[in-house]
């Protein structure tokens, strides 16, 4: 009996390798033709000229940084490292303190164990900040932004959105259900229309940017917000590229306009300004809050932000609630760039007093080797094209930070125009 049994074993073995050696074949020649078409969509994104290549820096990140190949230091003149504290010493040591008081990570979710007081000190100190009620911690803000409208609107609601908003709030929206519209892009009269045609919606949500990242223009939300009085809506702002370096204090697009308070929900993150690591938040009202613990999927399903990011923002939000120093320079920094270029002879898109810098070429094989060119000289930018901008609008963002000497933003411009006149720009 036990031979019969060995050999069905054996039998049903051999039979279970010969169907997964089928298997293995069919799911081979499935990956081969997703490879064919794979290379020949790459193939296009070359041709085009659009083909993103990621250069590695072997430094921490900073005003001067080394890169891969090459033995000089670079000037970055391409992060969101707007007030320069990527790697201040005092925010590196506060990482390094709650790396040994409250360890490496949480392994869990926020509502099973893996909220620590640190979290919550966190969250209270960006209500605070913002003067909001309450907040909510994510690990982006891209989460932030993808939680948010599933969990508070339903199909009996409306949100109409900017149509350049970020790709991360355009995903969030995708997810609910509720009535949808786009506006022209900062077109207040087509916002009206858009917020007429929704009267009948239970609640009415704006989403916009503060500042849209790619153009560095800022919108025009004292007209938002007036707006949303005048038809009971509410007015959600993504403040990514504004939080902690745009406004007298860094309270961002609300304090540029002197209307603090006005704007319903705030998103914004950690990972630029604030630090430089990761994460990002909603703040606004306690019940919105309240709600999003309960509801919102990348908060329910998402492991906690690990303690050092926490300790690192905090310790940033510590010094910002100090002073305004280090916003005043970027500013400063800002206003002597673009003044420095203009009267070169170069086309700046974006708000005259904020840090991104788009700098005009239309064509994207011209922004790549500008770009390329520029390293060369010592100076990290890069060009950016469809389909992160429209088609014709190729430029090189500069981003200005904190860290950045009057030497290194001389030096930037000196660059730009060696090679502004060698490719015929200027």
């Amino acid at each position: 009996m036990a031979a019969v049994g060995t050999g069905l074993l054996l039998k049903c073995t051999l039979r279970g390798l010969t169907l997964h050696h089928h298997v293995t074949k069919a799911g081979a020649a499935g990956v081969a033709g997703m490879k064919k078409i794979l290379e020949k969509e790459l193939d296009g994104i070359k041709k085009a000229g659009t083909f993103k290549a990621e250069r590695v820096i072997t430094s921490k990140q900073d005003a001067s940084i080394k890169v891969l190949g090459r033995t000089e230091n670079i000037l970055n003149f391409c992060a969101n490292n707007y007030l320069g504290l990527s790697s201040n010493q005092e925010v590196i040591e506060a990482g390094k303190r709650a790396l040994d008081e409250h360890g490496a990570g949480l392994s869990s979710v926020r509502f099973i164990c893996g909220t620590q007081d640190i979290h919550k000190a966190l969250e209270a100190q960006i209500a605070r900040f913002h003067g909001r009620e309450n907040a909510i911690l994510y690990p982006s803000c891209f989460d932030a932004n993808g939680g948010l409208f599933e969990a508070l609107l339903t199909s009996d609601d409306a949100v109409i959105s900017d149509e350049l908003n970020h790709a991360s709030i355009i995903d969030g929206i995708r997810l609910c259900k509720a009535q949808k519209h786009r506006y022209k892009h900062m077109d207040m009269t087509d916002l009206e229309d858009k917020l007429k045609e929704s009267q009948n919606a239970r609640m009415k949500l704006i989403a916009t940017d503060g500042v849209f990242s790619m153009d560095g223009n800022v919108t025009p939300l004292k007209t938002i917000c007036d707006l949303a009085d005048k038809y009971n809506a509410l007015v959600f702002i993504d403040e990514c590229h504004a939080t902690g370096f745009f406004g007298e204090t860094g309270r961002g697009t609300e304090e540029h306009f002197g209307i603090e308070g006005r704007v319903d929900i705030i998103n914004s993150t950690l990972g630029k300004a604030l630090g430089g690591a990761s994460g990002g938040y909603t703040t606004g009202p306690k019940q919105l809050v309240d709600i999003l613990r309960q509801r919102s999927r990348p908060y329910l399903f998402s492991n906690t932000l690990p303690p050092p990011v926490v300790a690192c923002a905090t310790k940033v939000f510590d010094m910002l609630m100090g002073g305004s120093k280090l916003t005043k320079k970027v500013e400063s920094n800002t206003r002597q760039f673009r003044s420095k270029m203009k009267e070169a002879g170069f086309k700046l898109g974006g708000d005259e007093k904020h840090p991104i810098c788009p700098v005009m070429l239309g064509d994207a094989r011209l922004a790549t080797t500008f770009a390329d060119k520029m390293l060369e000289c010592g100076i990290y930018v890069i060009g950016f094209s469809f389909p992160v901008v429209p088609k014709g609008t190729a430029r090189i963002r500069v981003q200005i930070s904190a860290a950045h000497s009057e030497q290194d933003i001389d030096k930037a411009v000196d660059a730009f125009v060696e090679i502004g006149k060698q490719l015929n720009v200027i």
